[in-house]
């Protein structure tokens, strides 16, 4: 499992206003989450998987943006955006496997090609009318 050092997240608290100009207290405990693919203590490999990721959290320069506010707490928005980083991160700790196609066996194309040749005298015999 990867683990990502605490130094290496920045959580910012952000205050945001509501419609109208008031602050609402649902919005006013929102967490701005930033890690910083490029600068991280992960592996060279793991920061070149991230990057290749088609995430519209992680921006064009490396970073990784999460934006967490569901909760009226900060603890529990902070808690969701880390979890959140870790999903993303554990989603590519390790590397997807590449399927090596196999070339066909001698006996499976001796088959192949016998299922072949008994079809074709099959459709030959079946347009010619037997003498009774």
């Amino acid at each position: 499992m990867l683990d990502i050092p605490a130094h290496e997240i920045e959580i910012t608290a952000i205050r945001a206003q509501g419609a109208g100009g008031q602050n609402v207290n649902k919005v006013a405990s929102a967490i701005h989450l930033r890690f910083d693919i490029r600068a991280s203590s992960l592996s060279d490999a793991h920061k070149a998987r991230l990057l290749q990721l088609r995430d519209q959290r992680i921006t064009a320069e490396g970073v990784v943006v999460i934006k967490a506010q569901q909760h009226r707490s900060q603890e529990l928005n902070r808690a969701e955006a880390l979890q959140r980083l870790h999903e993303l991160v554990q989603s590519v700790a390790k590397p997807p496997r590449v399927r090596t196609p196999t070339k066909p066996t001698r006996s499976s194309q001796r088959k192949r090609l016998e299922g072949k040749s008994l079809r074709g005298q099959v459709k030959a015999l079946r347009g010619k009318v037997s003498d009774q």
